[in-house]
This record gives C-alpha cells, sequence and structure tokens, in this order.
C-alpha cells in the first residue's frame, strides 16, 4: 500500500491494556451484562506531526518508518492535511488521518470498511472520505487486521486502538476528543456497532452509523444453511472464519462476544442503521439490535430501502447518503453527555 513520504508514522500500542484487550477471545454469553473493557487501549508514542503542527505535552513523536513516492497517496482538499499513520505493530494497523489544521477544532468521523471481515481495505473508502473532509469533519479511514491474520476480537479492539490514537492527540490533529462518530460499511458496520455497545459507552463517541451492518453474526450463521442465497452460505463462513474457525456450538462465547445485541447498556450512542429490503443482510437484524438498544433507553432508527443493494452501491442510492450526513451533523451538533 502507497503512500507519501514521512506519512507513515509510529502509535505503537504496546501498553498491557490494549495486548490484553486484544487477547481476550470471549465475553459473558446471552443474558449476561456486557463485558467492562479492561483497559481503553491508548498509544505509547506520539505520531510524527506535520511541518507546521506538534503535539501538545511532552510526548516525543517517533521517526517515519516507511516512505513511498507521494502520487501514492490521496490528495486532500485544500486546506487539509492528510497522513498516514501506524496504531500498532501489525501492517494491518493504519490508519490516514485528515484534519484541518486551522479554525476551531473539529468533531471526528472515523470510516470503517468492509469485505466479509476477511478482505476490504480503505482505500475503497477515499471519496466517503474526502466528502466528511469537505463538509469540515476530521476523518480518519481505518485499515484494521481481517480474520486471516487475527481471529475475533482482535477487528474490535483495533478500531478502540484507533480512535484511542487520535483521541490521544487533539492538538495534533486540531479535533475535540469528545465528539466522534463511527461510519461502518457491511462488516466494517458491525465492527463500528460492536465499539459502539463495548462497555457502558465508550468516552466521546456520539453516534454510530451502519451502512447494511451484519451486527448478528448468529442470524448470519442461521440464514446462511444450505437453503440459503450465495450471499447467504458466503457470510456465513465469512463469520465462522471471524471466529477462528469455530462454530457457535463448539465456542458459544466468542460468537456471544461478536453479537451485537447482547451487548447493549444504558451509556452507548445512538445508532442509524441502513439496509436494503432483500438484500442478504437483512434489516432484521439491526432491528433486533433496535430492539436490546430501546429496552435500555438508547435510540436507534433503522431506514429500509427498496431493493438488493448492499454497502457501499445502497449508500449511493439517492437520499441515502444526505440522510447519514444529516444524521451525523445532528448528533456531533449534541452538548457533551
Amino acid at each position: 500500500m502507497g503512500m507519501g513520504a514521512a506519512a507513515l508514522a509510529t502509535l505503537m500500542l504496546t501498553s498491557p491494556g490494549a495486548r490484553a484487550a486484544t487477547s481476550a477471545a470471549a465475553v459473558a454469553p446471552a443474558g449476561n451484562p456486557a463485558p467492562q473493557p479492561s483497559a481503553t487501549p491508548v498509544p505509547s508514542a506520539s505520531p510524527v506531526s506535520s511541518a507546521s503542527a506538534t503535539p501538545s505535552g511532552s510526548a516525543t513523536p517517533p521517526t517515519p518508518s516507511a516512505t513511498a513516492s507521494p502520487s501514492a497517496s490521496p490528495t486532500p482538499p485544500a486546506g487539509a492535511r492528510m497522513h498516514t499513520y501506524s496504531y500498532g505493530p501489525h501492517p494491518r494497523q493504519i490508519m490516514d488521518v485528515w484534519w484541518h489544521p486551522t479554525g476551531p477544532r473539529r468533531p471526528a468521523v472515523f470510516v470503517v470498511h468492509g469485505g466479509w471481515w476477511s478482505g476490504g481495505d480503505k482505500k475503497y473508502m477515499t471519496s466517503v472520505t474526502r466528502y466528511y473532509v469537505q463538509q469540515g469533519y476530521t476523518v480518519v479511514n481505518l485499515d484494521y487486521r481481517l480474520s486471516g491474520d487475527a481471529p475475533w476480537p482482535a477487528q474490535r479492539t483495533d478500531v478502540l486502538s484507533a480512535v484511542a490514537a487520535v483521541r490521544r492527540h487533539p492538538a495534533l490533529f486540531n479535533t475535540d476528543p469528545g465528539r466522534y462518530v463511527l461510519l461502518g460499511f457491511s462488516a466494517g458496520g458491525h465492527l463500528a456497532a460492536a465499539v459502539g455497545t463495548y462497555g457502558d459507552g465508550r468516552p466521546g463517541l456520539r453516534g454510530v452509523v451502519g451502512i447494511s451492518p451484519p451486527v448478528s453474526p448468529l442470524s448470519a450463521y442461521e440464514d446462511g444453511t444450505a437453503f440459503g442465497t450465495y450471499e447467504q452460505r458466503k457470510l456465513r463462513r465469512a463469520a465462522v472464519r471471524l471466529a477462528g474457525g469455530c462454530s457457535p456450538a463448539r465456542c458459544p462465547r466468542v460468537w456471544s462476544s461478536m453479537e451485537v445485541p447482547f451487548h447493549a447498556t444504558p451509556h452507548d450512542a445512538p445508532m442509524l442503521a441502513v439496509h436494503s429490503a432483500d438484500e442478504f443482510v437483512p434489516p432484521y437484524q439491526s432491528e433486533v439490535l433496535r430492539e436490546s438498544l430501546e429496552n435500555v433507553g438508547v435510540p436507534m432508527t433503522v431506514k429500509t430501502m427498496a431493493g438488493t443493494f448492499h454497502s457501499a452501491p445502497l449508500y449511493r442510492e439517492p437520499g441515502v447518503a444526505e440522510t447519514v450526513r444529516a444524521w451525523i451533523a445532528a448528533r456531533l451538533a449534541q452538548p457533551a453527555r
């Protein structure tokens, strides 16, 4: 993956809490209270800054760890900057941070790509990222370890770690650590919702948006029998790979940890999910999550569009991107809780 010269800096997450979160392979089964995080993943080093921006405090920026042709990196809109940073030692633990160096501190949008948990890349989210940068936000477009790299919960831990890395350096990125949302597509929507229900509320998280999010891997497993469609059978296999190759019967605690509706708590952030009525990730998955959240007093909106479009093609349907933009703007305008 190409990156601009001096663009890749290290934010190595070596704290014991981060490692503990990575190795925790399971949480309480269905019906038990949602697990509390043992520690919020935080970076132990600062990112390297641009020529005119430096982090506050006494942290020492490390030297860049890789260089590449500048043309390989996306070009940010006028007045904005973009660097690619590492938030962990794995090659997939990288993120593009787009920010506005001047003006008031901006709220942030974290974009999480899809790809069956086993593929995909942040480069496919560049147009969405650029759009929200143009709206005035700090935007973080992140990669994460795939199911072939590490089983669950590594993917959730990576999103938590990327969020923690950016929130740790508000001065560097001119961002408000108390105002951010997560925007995930397909499998990335599952990860965004899983982060949104991790513990009893995430500091600063104002909302979670999922476009075709498979928030109920157990439902996907049941739908993907021999009688399901090709996509449903593929999603079932993908969920099994995410669980480390283990079925729900053999590894119920792992599947319980993956099942977002099991972990709704009163301080979770509000959510928005968008599905097509007849896509292979059906709206009822998010409707189950909505019921779980509303039972603890957290609002969730499930918007259903006609047709079969999934993920990015659904997002491009008339009115969907506009609905998401307006919802995000309203959530980020909310006062601190």
